[in-house]
C-alpha cells in the first residue's frame, strides 16, 4: 500500500513539473546576445540564490532568461527589465540593489562595522597604555627586583 502511494505521488509530482523547452535561446544578432548576457549576469536566480541567472540551470532560471529576452525584444531598456523582475520577484533578484532607505545597512553596514572595530581597538590600546606602570628614568636597579631585563 505504501509503495503504491509513493509511486502515485512520484507520478503526480512529475506531472506538476513544467516541461520547459530545452532548446537554446536564439539571438537575432551579436549586440542582442551581448546585452542579454550582460543583463543576466547582473540578475540572481531566485531558486539557487548564489548563482546568477546566466549560470543557473534551474527551471525557473530558464523561464526567467526567456522572459528577459522577450522583454528585450519588446524594446524595454535594461532598467525596465530589472524593474519588471524586481516587481515580480523582489529586490533580491538584483546582485546590486539600489541605494535607498531600506538598503542603507546593506551598503554602509560593513564600513560602519569596520569603523566600530577600529574605535574599539583604539579605546582598548589607550586604556592599556594608561594602565601601564611608569618607567623609571634613572636606570637604577630596584633592590627588590629579582629579575634583570
Amino acid at each position: 500500500m505504501m509503495v503504491a502511494t509513493a509511486l502515485g505521488m512520484a507520478v503526480a509530482h512529475a506531472q506538476v513539473q513544467p516541461a520547459g523547452s530545452a532548446a537554446p535561446l536564439q539571438f537575432s544578432d551579436i549586440a542582442e546576445e551581448t546585452r542579454f548576457h550582460a543583463l543576466t549576469a547582473e540578475l540572481r536566480c531566485v531558486m539557487c540564490q548564489n548563482q546568477s541567472l546566466a549560470d543557473s540551470n534551474a527551471q525557473i532560471a530558464q523561464d526567467m532568461r526567456r522572459e528577459v529576452l522577450a522583454l528585450m525584444r519588446e524594446g524595454k531598456s535594461d532598467a525596465q527589465v530589472k524593474q519588471f523582475l524586481v516587481d515580480r520577484y523582489g529586490e533580491f533578484v538584483l546582485y546590486r540593489p539600489e541605494v535607498g532607505a531600506h538598503t542603507w545597512l546593506l551598503w554602509f553596514g560593513p564600513g560602519l562595522f569596520l569603523l566600530g572595530g577600529a574605535a574599539a581597538v583604539t579605546w582598548i590600546v589607550r586604556r592599556r597604555a594608561n594602565a601601564a606602570p611608569a618607567v623609571r628614568s634613572d636606570n637604577a636597579a630596584d633592590p627588590h627586583e629579582e629579575q634583570e631585563w
